[in-house]
């Protein structure tokens, strides 16, 4: 089959995820192509990129490139309106990474009824708050990209680390205050690294950006509480990052409708804990990858259980990186191949 899958957001490309940071959607938008031309299939891809390249077997263009006249399966990425980027498709795909009621907005449930695409969710949170009205909607399975696959030996940081990747604004406010009221008294010398870029440039000198200059402060002043502010990576040294710590701390958000960098992190093999909000809880296994907990006393106490306690610690990350052992794109095409008969 021909495919062509088409994004309208920021300028990437199917190597960006190696040499920089990129956010969960991105990297997901990025990883399918070639796992569609490794199945066979011609796969086009049209977005910001700078330039046009061929990238694991699938062709990328610019967003104003030469668009094919027809195509067998047209994926639209994130934006509605480009359902209308190829005229002639066999088989129209939305695949939506943001909260599921925002497909009810008027002008988004036009463009649905219009040309009944295959609605590609992300999470079945997203299903819990839409209905689809007859629309046909299929779930993209977890899948990780290979970097976070990998085994490897990377002995834990000394003292004992626990790693958080949360948009500042999905919880970090609250982290903070019971990381310094609750978990760090009873692990003295341990560590929190928030990966953030907005933070670190803030560390770095440049001024907040609106809308953050009371958290940043409360960062600035927890440093004397083991808190450290990191710029996140591109995925290798990610994965690195990911396997010097002992637990992944999720505070979560009710819109945050994929969770990926938790996936990530359970595929490199370390536990989490996290609250019960957005996709957070059907990314892991409770008790047995991770905890998902009901209030912030076991959300401190389970923090500190897995900072403290290298043998569950151990247990729980080997869990989640079996767990996610065969969860690679791959896999996910293959799947979403089938969704489309």
């Amino acid at each position: 089959m021909h495919f062509t899958l088409v994004d309208d957001s920021i300028p990437f490309d199917g190597y960006s995820s190696s040499a920089r940071p990129l956010g969960g959607a991105e990297k997901a938008f990025a990883a399918l192509p070639g796992a569609l031309a490794r199945r066979g299939h011609t796969v086009e891809v049209f977005n910001r990129c700078r330039w046009s390249m061929f990238i694991e077997g699938a062709q990328w263009e610019t967003f104003d490139g030469r668009k094919p006249l027809h195509t067998d399966v047209l994926v639209a990425f994130r934006k509605p309106p480009l359902l209308e980027f190829v005229r002639q498709a066999r088989r129209r795909v939305l695949w939506w990474t943001a909260p599921g009621r925002f497909l009810d907005k008027k002008t988004t449930r036009a463009l649905l009824d219009s040309h009944q695409p295959l609605v590609l969710l992300s999470s079945e949170a997203q299903a819990m708050e839409w209905r689809a009205k007859g629309l046909a909607v299929g779930l993209m399975p977890p899948a990780v990209r290979s970097d976070f696959q990998m085994a490897a030996e990377t002995p834990k940081a000394i003292p004992p680390r626990a790693i958080v990747t949360t948009h500042p604004a999905h919880g970090l406010d609250w982290l903070l205050d019971l990381w310094v009221a609750q978990i760090r008294p009873r692990v003295p010398g341990a560590e929190l690294h928030i990966h953030s870029m907005s933070l670190a440039k803030v560390a770095e000198g440049e001024a907040p950006e609106p809308g953050l200059e009371a958290l940043a402060a409360k960062v600035r002043d927890a440093g004397e509480h083991g808190v450290v502010v990191i710029r996140p990576q591109g995925d290798s040294l990610m994965a690195e990052a990911y396997r010097e710590a002992m637990v992944h701390l999720w505070p979560g958000h009710a819109d945050d409708a994929t969770a990926f960098a938790l996936m990530e992190s359970q595929a490199v093999g370390i536990p989490a804990v996290c609250r019960p909000l957005g996709a957070a809880p059907e990314r892991v296994e409770n008790g047995a990858t991770a905890y998902v907990v009901p209030d912030d006393d076991a959300f401190a106490n389970l923090t500190v259980l897995l900072l403290s306690d290298p043998g569950v610690q151990a247990a729980m990350g080997a869990a989640a990186a079996a767990r996610y052992g065969e969860r690679g794109w791959d896999a996910a095409a293959e799947r979403f191949e089938a969704m489309l008969g």
